[in-house]
């Protein structure tokens, strides 16, 4: 490979990697957000416990995600500079409020609903991992649009060797935006419904001694499931009236063909899975108590993540050469100087991190479901100070 091949593999390797701490974020979010708001209004304590359970879940996973978040920040200045001097004012703005705005808010939110437990009032709590829930989709808005904008550069003019923004409300309504986003949400949905459903089915078909829990769980991740892979599936499909329009033939290469068809297969077959065969089974928990479908269920829980996966890739190789479209080819936008040498080393040591996080984050993630609700740290009652001694009697 030269430079700008292994270039290349390296942003597809550690962007996908990122990726699937992104998508399984912003789908547990909004559920824990859901089953928090359940036990607010019921005061049921299965409720709580689920809260704390799957929000611990949840945490792990952002907690090594951010790291995976500063290797892909790096890779532009260290190999893409040129990317950075021809549209660093357009492409830039988006990324820099996506930062100081929106993932800095929903840090300190998360750390309100983390240390918050059996301190603040429970609405007040409650509306910490709602506004958790709120700065991820802010967060990942303003990505999607810095990508929308690679993908078709509105609101811009050329200026000397450099873009300049024009028209920052263009950004806003970039037609590569506008189905774009709601798809990317309606896939974390879908991706955080399937993490349930599958460790729910796991403790089901162990027959743990929490069967409430985990039918109550199994429940919350089929009816979540099914509205995200409606909204993925929905939205994707919309997004084939504009495309063609600002990309024409994005989708007729090999593996932009092939990428494509895996998630469009992975995302109807998943559809019509949850739809007519999940949720009818819902009544009277057919579905918690048909132990022969167990297996089954944790079997389907990569799915999301590989479909996920697929529509990156198609998204993203679909409008090479460019990286900004029709304006800044790839083989422009490298940064001078590189060698095979350079790049190799920084793939390896970008690529062995990421993959590294991954592993644990799946390592940790899985010890938490095995363990079960019964050993949680998030939330639970600080011991009581002891009884001071008494004093001797002199």
């Amino acid at each position: 490979m030269n430079v700008l091949d292994l270039a290349r593999t390296q942003f597809a390797v550690t962007g996908s990697l990122h990726f699937l701490f992104v998508v399984l974020t912003l789908g547990l979010a909004p559920l824990v957000a859901i089953m928090q708001t359940r036990h607010v209004i019921t005061g049921r304590p299965v409720f709580e416990r689920m809260t704390r359970f799957w929000g611990q879940i949840y945490v792990i996973n952002y907690a090594l995600g951010v790291f995976t978040g500063l290797v892909m920040e790096f890779q532009f200045g260290l190999t893409w500079s040129g990317l950075s001097h021809y549209a660093g004012d357009v492409f830039g703005a988006p990324l820099a409020i996506e930062t100081l705005v929106a993932f800095f808010l929903e840090s300190t939110f998360l750390g309100l609903w983390i240390f918050g437990w059996n301190r603040l009032p429970k609405k007040l709590h409650l509306a910490c991992i709602w506004l958790v829930t709120l700065t991820a989709y802010a967060s990942a808005f303003w990505i999607m649009v810095a990508n929308s904008f690679l993908q078709h550069p509105a609101g811009t003019v050329q200026r000397g060797d450099h873009l300049a923004l024009t028209d920052f409300g263009a950004l806003l309504t970039n037609p590569s935006l506008v189905m774009a986003f709601p798809h990317v949400i309606g896939a974390g949905l879908f991706t955080g419904s399937f993490v349930i459903i599958g460790a729910s089915a796991y403790h089901l078909f162990r027959r743990t001694a929490d069967q409430e829990f985990f039918r109550r769980s199994l429940r919350t991740g089929v009816v979540w499931g099914f509205v995200g892979a409606t909204l993925a599936v929905g939205f994707g499909y919309a997004q084939f009236g504009f495309v063609n329009d600002i990309q024409p033939n994005k989708f007729e290469t090999p593996v932009t063909d092939t990428a494509l068809v895996t998630m469009m297969t992975i995302g109807q077959l998943v559809h019509f899975v949850v739809m007519f065969g999940m949720l009818p089974l819902l009544i009277r928990d057919v579905l918690a108590r048909s132990r022969w479908l167990h297996p089954l269920l944790m079997l389907m829980t990569p799915l999301p993540f590989v479909a996920a996966i697929m529509g990156w890739l198609a998204r993203e190789i679909g409008r090479q050469p460019w990286v900004v479209f029709g304006r800044l080819r790839v083989a422009d936008a490298i940064s001078p100087g590189l060698t095979t040498g350079m790049v190799t080393f920084s793939f390896i040591a970008f690529a062995g991190v990421l993959g590294l996080l991954a592993l644990v984050d799946y390592l940790l993630i899985a010890r938490a479901v095995r363990r079960g609700p019964e050993r949680v740290a998030l939330g639970a009652a600080e011991p009581a100070d002891p009884a001071p001694a008494p004093a001797l009697a002199l």
